[in-house]
């Protein structure tokens, strides 16, 4: 099942057949469920039809509010997109469940009844209460905030002193200078880089990851509940980890001025960023100064203050690593991050950009050629290669570049999608001639739009959107399974064991694949929650926005000053009949020929911002 609404649900078949399947006839199936469906005769070119089984449910776990009309109690879900509610039956009602966000998961879906039956498994909150509504998106999208009794259990168990036999088994490089950069709020520091001078005249630098393996053995409580959650998730005003915060924010933290394991790719390079060697080895490290990405900034704007030698020198290197990686045909997107400044009762009071700095530059740059380098010193050469996990990025949809190509050209651009790596090299000459033109919204969302996503797999296609033959995720474990499992091969694999099953590997990969997604809609359900709440005490006011989707029902509009974004309803523009124009991504006037597409600039006023449904709606000025 594709999606589902108040009519129906649309099911795929393959990519070109689409099933219409009305709501009686659906079986209460949902988004991402696997069905058996009968489908009725054509009408009218129209393939509609009936599910005829549920073989998998994707979701049984719901959130909401208890409805108790008459006799009978309901949970109204909070997603809308749900359009049946679950009866509960009264016996299993406690007084305590009643005006609260609860969660229910439903425990017989026949469809002889007239609704899907459950109980009340979890009580969330007060209703309107902030970490209600919070906590209310993460057990929408399955995350629990809180760990499993048993799991807190076993990871205070875990000792931080690290023995001197687990010290002698390792490269010690206490004595060597070594740092963290990191956000000014960020507690599990999961990389740490060092810097030495070699007496040939090359410097050795080390990229040192956090050795969450040492502590997360396979198969036991803890790694059962982090493959579960699959990542950390990144909330507007808070973290939901993947591992318990004894782990997460203390033992495997590579914290300053403590003695921490971990795992290091440590690379000699000379002067010009040539790479000249490389080993990967399990180390201790002493990490001697914590970083924000401002303060590393103000020691190399400045020239001075602490480490400012090596500073310098990995900002000089990691420009050129940039460079050299973008005339590999790397496609250079910047992204504006949203942040909230917040009052002490959580509510927003303003809005900022995150700027990138080059210390952002710099820590992705060594963190890339970690993730490159460990994938190729496994998988080199491909046909000798082990089983592992890349992380892969596939070509772009041909049919999208071509739209892309059709808008692009009205404003004097062209693509080349003759051959792919004519490809990369065009679109970034097309996201560099169209910054501060009026077209850059417009081309930026529509070129991030025409790429595949990037997933986790065993079959290495290679990353197209970095240029990489091979690549992998190595250099955060603290918060992404997939890096854990890299970490667990390499030692495998380096101590000369054979290559473990392919199968099972993949069936994880989809599923952190899949929990990424799930994280993500998360995140942006909470900064949608963030962006109303900021604009219910703005009804009426007026804004300049850029019209960032369009779709038959209406424009959604992104305010530019601080990238809230509403919708202004079809209906409520008045001054002529719209149609929606698909290929062109715009709305047109039936009689006036006035056209709307985004990445356009308009006026809106605020008229309504509902928090339930976490939805703002404009009217165009």
């Amino acid at each position: 099942i594709k999606n589902t609404n108040n009519r129906g649900a649309y099911a795929n078949i393959d990519e070109e057949n689409e099933v219409f399947i009305p709501k009686e006839y659906a079986q209460f199936a949902l988004a991402g469920d696997e069905v058996e469906i009968l489908l009725f005769q054509k009408r009218k070119n129209k393939q509609e039809g009936e599910v005829i089984k549920v073989l998998s449910r994707k979701k049984d776990t719901f959130v909401g509010v208890i409805d108790n009309f008459s006799s009978n109690y309901f949970l109204i879900a909070d997603d809308k997109k749900i359009s049946f509610d679950v009866f509960i039956p009264p016996k299993t009602i406690k007084k305590e469940y009643l005006n609260k966000k609860v969660v229910v998961r439903v425990e017989c879906w026949d469809s002889k009844y007239k609704n899907p039956v459950g109980k009340v498994v979890q009580v969330i909150g007060e209703i309107n209460d902030h970490n209600t509504e919070i906590n209310s998106i993460l057990y929408d999208y399955g995350f629990s905030p809180k760990f499993p009794e048993k799991v807190e259990k076993e990871a205070n168990k875990i000792l931080e002193k690290i023995s001197k036999e687990e010290i002698r088994g390792r490269l010690d490089l206490r004595k060597t200078t070594t740092f963290t950069i990191d956000p000014k709020d960020a507690k599990d520091f999961d990389d740490a880089l060092s810097v030495k001078k070699l007496k040939n005249g090359n410097w050795e630098i080390g990229v040192h990851i956090a050795d969450v393996s040492h502590y997360v053995v396979g198969g036991g409580v803890i790694d059962k509940e982090a493959i579960e959650r699959a990542t950390s998730v990144y909330l507007v005003d808070r973290v939901i980890p993947m591992l318990p915060e004894i782990l997460s924010n203390n033992i495997c933290s590579l914290k300053p001025n403590v003695d921490r394991l971990a795992y290091s790719v440590i690379f000699e390079m000379n002067e010009k960023a040539n790479l000249i060697d490389y080993k990967i080895k399990k180390t201790v490290i002493h990490s001697s100064v914590r970083f924000t990405y401002k303060t590393a900034q103000d020691v190399i704007d400045n020239k001075k203050g602490g480490l400012t030698t090596e500073l310098l020198l990995l900002d000089r290197l990691s420009k050129i690593l940039r460079k050299r990686r973008q005339e590999n045909g790397s496609i250079n997107f910047e992204s504006t991050e949203v942040k909230f400044i917040l009052d002490k009762n959580n509510n927003p009071i303003d809005v900022y950009f995150k700027e990138s700095l080059s210390t952002n530059h710099l820590i992705e740059e060594f963190m890339l050629l970690a993730n490159k380098t460990v994938a190729k010193h496994i998988s080199f050469p491909k046909n000798k290669a082990k089983t592992f996990v890349y992380r892969v990025h596939d070509i772009p949809d041909n049919d999208r570049i071509a739209t892309l190509n059709n808008i692009v050209k009205k404003f004097g651009h062209i693509i080349d999608n003759t051959a792919t790596n004519k490809l990369s090299s065009s679109l970034n000459r097309l996201l560099k001639n169209v910054k501060g033109r009026k077209e850059q919204q417009l081309v930026e969302t529509l070129t991030i739009r025409s790429m595949a996503k990037a997933i986790y797999t065993t079959n290495n296609i290679g990353h197209y959107g970095l240029a990489f033959d091979y690549y992998s995720h190595f250099t955060s474990p603290i918060r992404r399974y997939p890096d854990l499992i890299v970490h667990r091969l390499l030692e495998q694999y380096l101590t000369g064991d054979n290559s473990i099953n392919k199968e099972g590997l993949e069936k994880i990969c989809n599923h952190c694949s899949e929990m990424e997604k799930i994280a993500s809609k998360a995140e942006r359900d909470s900064i949608k929650f963030m962006q109303v709440k900021f604009l219910k005490n703005k009804i009426g006011e007026i804004f300049e926005g850029v019209i960032s989707g369009v779709t038959e029902w209406g424009l959604y509009i992104e305010i530019i000053k601080n990238k809230c974004e509403g919708l202004v309803k079809i209906s409520s523009i008045k001054d002529d009949h719209y149609i929606y124009d698909e290929k062109n991504y715009s709305l047109v006037g039936y009689q006036k020929k006035t056209s709307y597409q985004i990445g356009q600039k308009v006026k809106i006023k605020v008229k309504k911002a509902d928090l339930e449904r976490k939805q703002m709606d404009f009217i165009l000025i």
